[in-house]
């Protein structure tokens, strides 16, 4: 009976010991995915910060006014007059106009609604 005994825990040993095995097996194949992760998120970041940085250098005001100034014949570019802008009455509605609205019928009301009395 001792024989049977010893057999079934060696038997349940050696299983522990591969379940043991296969889990850090497991776990090191997790933390390898991780980190793969974290250095593709860190090349991402990166290269939207160099974009960003090389996005900042092509928008730059002097750099924009010697392109227009060398193209302008080219594109057909003015300068804006002022009355080109658009006057206070030929805007949509401002926020004071939905004021009277959101008072009668509530914040989540008027925007469902979304009409305003003029």
């Amino acid at each position: 009976m001792m024989r049977t005994l010893d057999l079934v825990l060696v038997v349940a040993m050696i299983a522990a010991a591969t379940v043991t095995y296969q889990i850090k097996h497991d776990a090191e194949g997790k933390l390898a995915q991780v980190r793969e992760l974290q250095a593709a998120i860190t090349l991402q970041t990166e290269t939207i910060d160099l974009l960003e940085a090389d996005w900042s250098l092509l928008n730059q005001p002097s750099r924009l006014q010697r392109l227009s100034t060398a193209f302008e014949a080219d594109l057909g570019l003015k300068p804006i007059e002022p009355a080109q802008m658009a006057q206070p009455h030929e805007l949509p509605g401002r926020a004071n106009d939905f004021a009277p609205l959101v008072a009668e019928t509530g914040p989540d009301e008027a925007l469902t609604t979304g009409s305003v009395e003029q």
